[in-house]
């Protein structure tokens, strides 16, 4: 059922948790998804929350503590003994288990493992926590359903039915050899309609996409998105079957990088909230705006330098905002259209000088229209006419320079390993406004 945060509902469960009333709390609830549940406890304290978790079943309770945001769990689970932490991770797939277990410290981490009644979900966390976060290795699942190349569609139905209870969600069904090196997939559909004496190898299909336990999430989320698909294989350099990845893992890893890009591009270090404390808040926006007024320190003491032309024709200093603002602006645009392309890799496949010819041919109508604008606008405000040329080439140059900046600057700092998104905030913006005010007082200091 659709459910609908509401300030009478909210008020009317915050009276029910104060004063105890477990039967208001449960039949409001009953029905209720998990994720909406979620967003009614970001709401309340730990305490609180874990008393309503405490009163829901299980595997609710737990599907609820995993869809929480990592920092606001991780500071949830303190309210937890590790026997309770035990009874959630058993309700969730290994993966997810993994990723509650690595937020807590390793003595917890051992006493919730050590509870773990089942031996094989045990085996198969133990394995996953060797593998760092942001690779495939960390990122999937042990448990599918995979059958011998030999075995016949029977074999692989009581397959299926054994594991039913382990993989809640059955994509297709990954054909291995005795080795248990992946071969391919075969359908549910091609399962159900085949004979039951025929063989999987007569029926599975080869041309699989897998991934190797050492690829960055980045590059599975690129492959799962190129290829749209709902689960991807994760293989060993043997080649050997480990486990999958699903669609709503590979969705939480392009949320999160979405999000890192845009704190980025806005001049924000770090993955922050808005409940964050004062200090993390500070920590994270205060480098990037150092950097600006660093940067505005310079400009000024750039503009001293040419005191004397301002003196000669105080007019100059009226464009100067001009001058910086397009300048921003359009290194920003160019800056953000590389950076969602180098999202795709086979966008920057051709050549680079192509590329750049382009980005001129558009930089050079830009800069045509712009300047004749600012040219004909003075002229019509009574400017003066040798003022009016100087602003208007000097705005000229500004917009080839910016854009030729911002688009050369993400793919060189992509080559180098760092974040291309820092072209698109304040570093870009930063710089095309020192290099703008250089060919404003430059032009200007030629022609006077």
């Amino acid at each position: 059922m659709q459910f609908e945060l509401s300030n009478e509902y909210r008020e009317r469960f915050q009276e029910a948790v104060n004063g105890r009333d477990v039967e208001f709390i449960q039949q409001s609830l009953t029905g209720i998804n998990p994720a909406d549940i979620s967003t009614l406890l970001y709401e309340f304290n730990a305490e609180d929350s874990k008393y309503v978790l405490d009163l829901l079943p299980s595997e609710v309770k737990a599907e609820i503590i995993n869809d929480l945001d990592e920092d606001i769990r991780e500071r949830f689970l303190k309210s937890f003994e590790p026997g309770e932490i035990t009874e959630i991770v058993n309700h969730l797939d290994s993966d997810d288990a993994v990723d509650i277990l690595n937020e807590l410290s390793v003595k917890e981490r051992e006493e919730v493992i050590a509870g773990i009644d089942n031996s094989e979900k045990e085996a198969n966390i133990l394995d996953l926590l060797r593998y760092e976060e942001d690779v495939a290795g960390g990122l999937m699942a042990k448990e599918l359903i995979k059958a011998n190349l030999n075995w016949t569609v029977v074999q692989c139905i009581e397959e299926i039915r054994r594991q039913a209870e382990n993989v809640q969600k059955v994509y297709s069904v990954y054909v291995v050899d005795n080795e248990g090196k992946l071969l391919g997939r075969v359908s549910l559909k091609r399962i159900i309609l085949a004979d039951d004496k025929t063989k999987i190898s007569d029926i599975y299909e080869s041309d699989i996409i897998s991934v190797e336990t050492y690829m960055s999430e980045e590059e599975v989320a690129q492959i799962m998105s190129k290829y749209d698909l709902d689960a991807v294989p994760v293989v060993n350099v043997q080649g050997k079957l480990l486990g999958r990845i699903t669609i709503d893992d590979v969705v939480d890893v392009i949320t999160e990088l979405a999000e890192e890009e845009r704190n980025i591009m806005s001049g924000i270090a770090g993955d922050v909230e808005e409940d964050d404390s004062v200090w993390d808040l500070t920590k994270a926006r205060l480098p990037w705006l150092i950097v600006g007024v660093i940067g505005g320190f310079i400009s000024a003491k750039f503009i001293g330098v040419f005191e004397e032309e301002l003196m000669r024709i105080t007019a100059i200093a009226f464009f100067i905002p001009l001058i910086q603002a397009t300048g921003g602006n359009v290194g920003i645009q160019s800056s953000s259209i590389v950076v969602q392309s180098l999202a795709n890799p086979s966008v920057f496949g051709g050549s680079m000088f192509k590329r750049l010819g382009k980005v001129l041919l558009v930089a050079i109508i830009n800069g045509l229209v712009l300047s004749l604008m600012v040219y004909g606008f003075n002229l019509l405000t009574g400017g003066e006419g040798n003022l009016s040329i100087i602003v208007s080439m000097a705005l000229f140059f500004v917009v080839l320079i910016a854009s030729f900046l911002g688009t050369v600057t993400p793919i060189l700092l992509n080559k180098v390993g760092f974040n291309p998104a820092l072209a698109s905030g304040p570093f870009i913006t930063t710089t095309n406004d020192l290099l703008g005010l250089a060919i404003y007082f430059y032009i200007v200091h030629l022609l006077i």
